[in-house]
């Protein structure tokens, strides 16, 4: 496999249509999700001073992945997770690790204490929260039925 690049500079159409593409790549993000994925996107776009910040992780010219990220603006000096997506065909190659570390790395350099990271009690998420813990990332809260009847909302939590 071609090494893989971290870029922060943004390529807006180019960016949007891949973002679109590796959501429904997983399997995991509904329509809805998606949607919002690209709004967050589309705000970063038209505003520099929206608070969120994008990685994207590249091999060779083709995005693979993705994380987003947002001070929380109601603390002193939380951070939350927004998204963090791996295109399907790329998955278990260390792309999810790297954007993650990148995430942490960046945010600490602004300053953060912690990261927090809301995710789907769905079965098909098992996978995405096994990442989490084995990151170092501890099970802050289960909300049942959240965000429909039988999918929870895990929110996570790292000191860092």
């Amino acid at each position: 496999m071609s090494k893989i690049k971290l870029r922060y500079k943004i390529r807006k159409k180019k960016d949007r249509v891949a973002i679109k593409k590796i959501g429904k790549s997983t399997g995991f993000f509904t329509k809805k999700e998606i949607k919002l994925s690209l709004e967050v996107f589309d705000e970063c776009v038209s505003d520099s001073h929206s608070g969120y910040y994008f990685v994207f992780a590249e091999i060779g010219k083709r995005m693979v992945g993705y994380a987003s990220w947002g001070k929380d603006e109601q603390t002193f000096n939380s951070f939350e997770l927004y998204w963090i997506a791996v295109d399907d065909s790329y998955r278990n190659c260390g792309i999810g690790k790297l954007l993650i570390e990148d995430v942490e790395a960046s945010i600490r350099k602004l300053g953060a204490a912690q990261l927090f990271i809301e995710t789907s009690g769905r079965e098909v998420y098992e996978p995405t929260r096994y990442f989490y813990e084995h990151r170092g990332y501890a099970q802050s809260a289960w909300l049942s039925d959240y965000y429909s009847p039988g999918d929870a909302l895990v929110i996570y939590s790292k000191r860092l």
